[in-house]
């Protein structure tokens, strides 16, 4: 999972988010409240590249796998996702930390990228669960993963802190391989 891994369709790549390319990101990430339901700060040069350097950390420890995304459609840098909280054993992993910019949100971008990764985890990597973790109060998301076949788990009450300060519930989405496998057909 360490190798370099370009995932792409006529739509999106996704290319490995690196100390070279994630300053393509900065006009995104200033955007006003990107990430409101998010405890990530990435608003300024300073606080992205605090950002990547945790992502990275995080694949060094073969935790995490994060992507920059370009949509293909426009030819510009959308904003970034990643695989976290790997489970190698259990072979179940997240994806998360996406955030794209708003001209991007609401075009099919986060479908076609989301199907990418799903197509990898079950396909490639052999994993058996895919789950997403998404501010209840974010129904735009919650509905697309739930286009996508997820089933909402469960709640995670008031359990990460914003940094407006606001403690958000999470809901736990999950898709099993078998599931997606459906959703497909």
């Amino acid at each position: 999972m360490t190798k370099p891994v370009i995932l792409e369709n006529d739509r999106v790549r996704l290319s490995p988010l690196t100390l070279d390319n994630y300053s393509n990101l900065q006009i995104v990430a200033a955007e006003d409240k990107l990430i409101q339901y998010s405890p990530s700060d990435i608003a300024t040069p300073a606080a992205l590249r605090n950002y990547v350097e945790i992502a990275l950390d995080q694949l060094k420890q073969r935790t995490s796998l994060p992507f920059i995304i370009f949509d293909k459609q426009v030819s510009a840098f959308a904003g970034c996702t990643r695989y976290m909280n790997i489970d190698h054993k259990n072979k179940v992993l997240e994806i998360g930390s996406t955030w794209i910019g708003r001209k991007f949100q609401g075009t099919g971008l986060n479908a076609q990228m989301k199907y990418l990764l799903l197509d990898r985890a079950f396909n490639s990597l052999g994993f058996e669960k895919v789950s997403f973790r998404i501010d209840k109060r974010n129904t735009q998301s919650r509905k697309a993963v739930e286009k996508l076949g997820a089933i909402l788990e469960g709640i995670l009450r008031q359990n990460v802190y914003l940094l407006d300060g606001y403690k958000r519930d999470t809901c736990h989405y999950g898709i099993l391989k078998n599931e997606w496998e459906q959703h497909l057909h």
